[in-house]
């Protein structure tokens, strides 16, 4: 038996999702899309607790006809827009019921889910930085929009491509030369090991990274362009993190805030890209469970990971949530996993930990 004949033997199907854990998945090389998805399903067919009784049965179905995990995505992304969730189980079990290839599953979804109803709503949306680039998307008023493309496409070149000679002409409008938005003042993030430090003052900081608080980067260089003299200084301790400034009030001040801001510069929730310059102060002992406001207690989290982040220990953990790790904020998974965010490696807690 070939090694590609023993997976389809075995999986993975249901049973892969018993115990399933994202954080330890990607220690083992998963992809985290992936785990994402696998984390999605299984807290659907395991974690379920007002519908224990259908999730019992949907597992049995799914055993029962060897269903693949992709099988079950293929269901979750087509039922994900049911709003009512008894009708969401109930579309589960009868697409269970009986086993079918991954064609076959496609051809039962569209005779007996009903088609998704497109709205679209005004709004705008930025991506956050990846390799130095940002994504903007916009839904307006359809007029409003093609008055937009009908100024852009003024006076372009036929003969190159449009969008990059349209993206050149919208920001230019937006800009205060055009009457519009000025450019930011970024604030650095002043936390840098002795030896990025002199070659920094020495004008050899092309290749040293500084962090900013809302999730992008400058060279050394660029930062001794912008800010010839330092106007803020943080002061961090290598073991204890940001120096403890206050910690009677229930609200950070804006010394607390700046801090925290600088020890992570991102949300510290594994993956998240949320810069904390636009993140929520949160208490990684709870306030209500006595946690106290100051620098050893204070982390900056978006709102949706500021929301489900585990605060009662008395309560059933199944998403982990944020601890003090070895002087730092980091986030524990359920089984005690500790698991740091790398994508903006330029806070506090990676240049000390890592100097």
């Amino acid at each position: 038996m070939t090694g590609f004949d023993r997976y389809l033997k075995t999986g993975p199907t249901i049973d892969a999702l018993d115990g399933f854990d994202r954080p330890t998945a990607l220690a083992a090389g998963f992809d985290p899309a992936v785990a994402t998805q696998w984390q999605k399903l299984h807290d659907t067919y395991y974690g379920e607790k007002r519908f224990a009784y259908k999730a019992t049965e949907a597992r049995r179905l799914a055993a029962q006809s060897a269903f693949s995990l992709d099988q079950l995505r293929l269901i979750e992304r087509r039922i994900a827009h049911i709003k009512d969730r008894v009708a969401r189980w109930n579309l589960r079990l009868e697409l269970l019921a009986e086993p079918a290839t991954y064609r076959q599953l496609e051809t039962r979804i569209a005779k007996v889910v009903p088609e998704k109803k497109f709205h679209r709503t005004k709004s705008l949306r930025l991506t956050q930085s990846s390799n130095g680039l940002r994504s903007l998307f916009l839904t307006a008023d359809e007029r409003d929009l093609a008055d937009l493309e009908h100024y852009l496409r003024q006076d372009i070149d036929t003969t190159k491509p449009a969008g990059p000679q349209m993206l050149r002409r919208f920001l230019k409008l937006i800009r205060k030369d055009g009457g519009g938005i000025a450019h930011a003042q970024p604030r650095p993030i002043v936390v840098v090991t002795l030896e990025q430090h002199m070659r920094i003052m020495a004008s050899d900081g092309d290749e040293v990274v500084l962090g900013l608080s809302d999730g992008t980067t400058i060279t050394g260089a660029e930062y001794l362009a912008m800010r010839p003299e330092l106007s803020e200084v943080a002061l961090f301790h290598p073991h204890e993190g940001a120096v403890n400034l206050y910690r009677s009030a229930r609200y950070a001040n804006d010394k607390q805030r700046t801090l925290a801001k600088m020890t992570h510069t991102v949300c510290p929730w594994p993956g998240c890209k949320h810069a904390s310059e636009y993140c929520q102060v949160h208490h990684v002992t709870a306030y209500s469970q006595g946690g106290e406001t100051n620098m050893s207690n204070l982390a900056m989290l978006c709102s949706y990971h500021n929301r489900i982040n585990h605060d009662n220990p008395a309560h059933n953990n199944r998403r982990g949530g944020m601890q003090r790790v070895n002087g730092t904020t980091c986030w524990v998974s359920p089984n005690g996993t500790p698991v740091p965010n790398t994508t903006h490696p330029y806070g506090a807690a990676h240049i000390l930990t890592n100097a």
